[in-house]
């Protein structure tokens, strides 16, 4: 059996290169996430390389004594090429159609791909550990999708900076979701 905390990052201001960090209240929520999953025996923390991310899971880190492993491939997908005019419209188009992509943009069946294949290797590595990673919200929810097909385009816009769910993966195929906090 393998647990996994999937982290949505907590809140960032925008800022068009991607690699902007949180915001006064991201890094308070960041220490409220610490606080809940220092509880858990947790073994291993893994994130995105994107600020907001690595941000959002150094608390803990620095508290359990753990390195924080950075993998490029729990980045936030990518849109497409140009801010979107509509970008609730946009991200909808995706989940509508998992293999559309806007121009310059991955596909959700792409990203989706890249996330459950980070899970699978990492269950490999870290057999029965429980596990930390802090990432986005489209990919978050897309790795859960993988495991739970009611996961949709609302379930996306439901999350919060941050958000929380614990993963449970059993050998036999048995899988557990459960949102264990929400930023309010």
């Amino acid at each position: 059996m393998s647990t996994f905390y999937l982290l949505r990052h907590a809140h960032a201001d925008w800022a068009p290169d991607d690699n902007y960090p949180l915001s006064a209240r991201g890094r308070d929520d960041a220490n409220h996430v610490a606080d809940i999953l220092q509880q858990y025996p947790i073994s291993a923390i893994y994130s995105s390389p994107y600020p907001r991310a690595f941000e959002t899971i150094t608390p803990l880190a620095k508290r359990l004594g753990l390195p924080v492993y950075l993998d490029a491939e729990l980045r936030e997908r990518r849109l497409g090429n140009n801010p979107m005019e509509d970008f609730l419209a946009a991200v909808e188009a995706t989940w509508r159609d998992s293999s559309f992509a806007h121009p310059g943009g991955e596909s959700n069946a792409a990203a989706q791909r890249r996330g459950l294949a980070v899970l699978r290797r990492l269950q490999v590595q870290h057999v029965k550990d429980q596990i930390v990673i802090s990432t986005h919200g489209n990919l978050m929810a897309l790795i859960l999708q993988g495991f739970d097909p009611s996961v949709d385009f609302s379930f996306w816009k439901s999350l919060t900076m941050p958000d929380l769910y614990m993963l449970i993966l059993d050998q036999p195929g048995e899988v557990w979701i459960s949102r264990l906090w929400q930023e309010s």
